[in-house]
């Protein structure tokens, strides 16, 4: 929220700098952005009177003017199409310094002498209206200082407030934080009712008394909207950052920002039986003030009358009520609508308004009728007109109820780590407007003020007081506590351990978002249904991921359309299987996932560019296992729908699933814009993070033997079936098997192929004999042939 300091300290003026103000409202708990002067550095601006304006006699969009000062006359060549005689405007005097370096001095334009410049609001830093020299009231004197005539030596605060701090969303609730930390006294400007004119009453009608339990209104006659806004207004909106339009609507703005009560008018020639405040009905239309047009839903509520909708409550007035040039009558408006009743109204139709950004965070019940009279006396200052009398529908019942709260000592004392004494404890509650219903040596039983939504609990007063009582007073301590360092497991691998043993493949860690397109889900995993939100926060985020495989791609995707074809990326996290129906179905699997995809090696001269395989993927994720207690895992093929279905595999660790792994589906990479093959694995974490205690072997002292075998096989034979059937039968001192070779084609039937293994035998404590190696061998091929039909190549 902007406001202006001059402003504020006409309500509350306390002894100290501009600086320490800032300082002094930032640390009570309502951070100021910045602080911006009112208008650009200058100097030598006067107000000026034009006594006289000539068409230049060589140009014929320049006037020369006569420019009145308060004390002589200067001839000003101006080009302005607004500069005519009688009129007061900012007069730039020989010598005046505009900005940070252009100078006012004596010129001929077309050959006539100009001495000085007629200035537009834009060139004195005032707004963005460079259309014509500004126009000031007539009652400005001629010759005064114009930063001192406007009070331009003035600042904008800008005030970041939190949302519960919606008492001070006015010039009025921020002097009395202002009031409360200086303990200076506040002068709110008087407010008098205004006695009616006429009799007449718009009738009004609350069909939803519990979302706006009070609605006043008031019919004002014979209004003039021609008339111009009060420079002095003009002013005071300008520094809060509100654009003047007629003097209507900038009263109802300049009283919300005043008092904090948004407020709206109505041209009442276009209101058609009565007032009501109703719920919309589904798909009904209304066209916004701004133009917009908007399909109401049936939870959104409206100020109609008999035939249309007139407003969206508390957001935005509608296009065809609203005050017009020609509008003569109106019918004025001042409501408490519930904060729960709006909260998030605005966002869903994509609005938000200054009325709506206070009435979601609350607005004083008591706040209207204040309101309302304060409003009907400007209109009747600025525009004329007869008032009638307020129109009053309350419902006590929907009303908030203030809220009573017990401050005990005990507790204050804990969590301040002060004791304060209970005279300066009662001053500062009761300086906020809280209202001591009991005070005794060990409690304080208070009673919040209407304007106060925060003030709920305990904590809430003990925040108060801290507050007031200054943070920077408390002492500070640095905490102590008993550290119990709890040694590291050795039967579990940390996952530092597995980011770094992907680190140093090249991979690289990614966080996807735990909420995907639903789309999406169903391109990945058909048959699952995903968990979806109850309130997303877009349409492509709207379920829980049942696997991190998508939002990785998504990942690779994105760099893949930024020119970056080598990518590798994992992440760990949670996957989401089941329902939040209920919350013992959902299932919250830890996952580690990985993706990727280009060439095998960086860019470099010293190798080639091949591109990633299967076998690579498969190297990786075996690296994961490779301190795994559990060992390898059985890879074993997949039927995963997302996965290519000749070039993936499901990992298993005695038999029970742990994984996936393979190249991502062709039509589904296709589909989703992909240029090259990707591949992926999708891991259960706990399945890698079972570590595999260190155990010292000793090394045998004698050679190695090795044999190599050339078997036939089915092409449908996996090779690790082979290594299974060899290791079970190959005797005690086999230490390893190793493919070296894989053939098919020319020479081969064509359901088979040549699969060519070494076999490594070591003893560790004797040099293995030809027989025992032999035996050995003729072991593992007669297994090898009972149980896969294997036969030796000859």
């Amino acid at each position: 929220m902007k406001i202006s300091e001059n402003w504020l300290r006409e309500w509350v003026n306390p002894n100290i700098s501009s600086d320490d103000l800032v300082a002094q409202i930032t640390l009570a708990g309502l951070e100021v952005d910045e602080v911006l002067p009112v208008a650009s550095d200058f100097t030598g601006v006067v107000v000026g009177e034009i006594t006289a304006a000539e068409p230049h006699p060589n140009a014929d969009k320049l006037q020369v003017c006569q420019v009145f000062d308060g004390t002589e006359t200067f001839q000003v060549v101006c080009g302005a199409p607004n500069a005519r005689p009688g009129i007061k405007i900012p007069f730039a005097k020989i010598g005046a310094v505009l900005g940070a370096d252009f100078k006012i001095k004596k010129a001929k334009l077309r050959q006539v002498e100009s001495l000085g410049m007629l200035c537009s609001a834009s060139e004195l830093g005032l707004s963005d209206d460079h259309d014509g020299i500004m126009e000031l009231p007539l009652t400005a004197r001629a010759g005064e200082d114009f930063r001192a005539y406007l009070g331009l030596d003035d600042c904008i605060i800008d005030v970041d407030l939190t949302p519960n701090r919606s008492d001070c969303l006015s010039l009025a609730g921020l002097a009395r934080e202002v009031s409360v930390l200086n303990k200076t006294d506040v002068t709110p400007v008087a407010i008098v009712p205004v006695a009616p004119g006429i009799d007449e009453v718009f009738p009004v009608r609350v069909e939803s008394a519990e979302s706006c339990p009070r609605y006043l209104g008031r019919v004002i006659r014979g209004v003039n909207v021609a008339t111009t806004t009060p420079l002095w207004m003009v002013e005071k909106l300008r520094r809060s950052g509100v654009r003047s339009i007629d003097p209507i609507v900038d009263v109802t703005n300049y009283v919300m920002l005043e008092l904090g009560q948004p407020m709206h008018a109505f041209d009442l020639a276009n209101l058609s039986g009565s007032v009501v405040v109703r719920m919309a009905k589904q798909d009904e239309k209304i066209t916004l003030l701004d133009g917009q047009g908007i399909t109401l839903r049936d939870d959104t509520m409206v100020i109609a009358d008999e035939s249309t909708p007139l407003a969206i409550a508390g957001v935005m007035g509608g296009e065809g009520s609203g005050v017009q040039a020609d509008t003569q009558d109106i019918f004025l408006e001042s409501a408490f609508f519930a904060p729960l009743a709006l909260a998030g109204k605005a966002r869903s139709y994509g609005l938000h308004t200054d009325a709506s950004h206070r009435y979601e965070r609350g607005v004083d019940a008591t706040l209207q009728e204040k309101a309302m009279e304060r409003a009907t006396a400007l209109i009747l200052e600025i525009s004329g007109g007869q008032v009638g009398p307020i129109t009053h529908v309350v419902n006590e019942a929907f009303l908030p109820a203030a809220a009573v709260v017990t401050l005990r000592r005990k507790k204050l004392d804990q969590y301040l780590a002060l004791s304060i004494d209970k005279d300066l404890v009662t001053d500062i509650l009761t300086r906020l407007g809280l209202e001591m219903v009991e005070v005794t040596d060990d409690a304080w039983t208070t009673k919040a003020p209407s304007h106060r939504f925060d003030i709920a609990i305990e904590a809430d007063l003990i925040e108060e007081v801290a507050r007031i009582y200054g943070y920077d007073n408390l002492p500070s301590s640095m905490p102590q506590a008993a550290v119990n360092f709890t040694p590291l497991s050795e039967t579990k691998t940390q996952i530092q351990v597995l980011r770094s043993i992907l680190v140093s493949q090249g991979y690289q860690e990614a966080v996807t978002y735990s909420f995907i397109d639903p789309v999406l889900s169903k391109q990945f995993l058909p048959n699952i249904e995903p968990v979806p939100l109850a309130n997303p926060i877009s349409a492509d985020m709207g379920v829980m991921r049942p696997s991190l495989i998508p939002g990785l791609v998504k990942a690779y995707l994105y760099n893949q359309n930024r020119q970056q074809s080598r990518v590798r990326l994992f992440e760990t996290g949670r996957r989401f299987i089941g329902s939040v129906d209920a919350l013992a179905d959902l299932d919250q699997q830890q996952q580690v996932a990985g993706l990727i995809a280009g060439t095998r090696h960086a860019e470099a001269w010293y190798h080639g560019s091949e591109k990633v395989d299967f076998y690579d993927l498969k190297a990786h994720v075996e690296a994961l296992f490779a301190l795994n207690d559990g060992g390898m895992p059985t890879f074993k093929r997949s039927e995963c729908e997302f996965l290519h279905p000749g070039r993936s595999a499901d990992l298993f660790i005695d038999e029970q699933f742990v994984g996936l792994m393979g190249e991502l589906h062709p039509q589904l990479s296709k589909s989703l814009g992909a240029n090259q093959p990707i591949y992926v694995f999708d891991i259960a974490l706990d399945a890698v993070l079972n570590a595999k205690l260190p155990e010292y072997k000793a090394v045998s002292r004698f050679p190695e033997v090795r044999r190599d075998l050339a078997l036939l096989v089915d092409r449908d034979v996996p090779v690790s079936a082979l290594e299974s059937v060899i290791s079970a039968t190959a005797g005690d001192a086999f230490k390893g098997v190793l493919v070296f070779d894989v053939y098919q084609g020319q020479g081969i039937d064509e359901s088979k192929k040549s699969v060519a293994l070494g076999l490594t035998w070591q003893h560790p404590s004797h040099t293995l004999s030809d027989e025992e190696v032999n035996n050995s061998v003729e072991l593992a091929v007669a297994a090898l042939s009972e149980q896969l039909g294997a036969v030796v190549r000859g």
